[in-house]
């Protein structure tokens, strides 16, 4: 599985990446909605993109509405800090696919699994 992981928070970022690394998880991490959409301009194609829903410039409601126009298969989760609300402009059926931060890495995990099974 590879996983494009972007989140304008650094240190956050490179954590989540590094235990998603060591379950055996390809992660390219990215702290800014800008640099992921070049990377993913340029070719590079990942199975999941976990995105923060608010970050400055590209946000990742908007980011992912970009993504899913390069590549149609790309799934999405997305990460909501603590009291944000779910931005309901992203439809229903991705709501399951919000996670709260601090985040559990077990219920990520999951639903990677979920989304990139079939």
């Amino acid at each position: 599985m590879k996983v494009l992981l972007v989140d304008d928070e650094q240190k956050f970022a490179l954590m989540l990446a590094k235990r998603l690394e060591l379950r055996g998880i390809q992660t390219a991490v990215f702290f800014s909605g800008e640099t992921a959409l070049k990377t993913v301009e340029q070719g590079n194609r990942f199975d999941v993109a976990i995105l923060d829903v608010k970050m400055p410039g590209i946000g990742g409601i908007d980011l992912k509405r970009r993504l899913g126009q390069l590549d149609e298969r790309m799934k999405f989760v997305f990460l909501t800090g603590h009291g944000s609300t779910i931005d309901s402009s992203a439809g229903a059926q991705e709501a399951e696919n919000y996670l709260p931060k601090p985040l559990q890495i077990d219920v990520l995990i999951e639903t990677l699994n979920r989304l990139t099974e079939g």
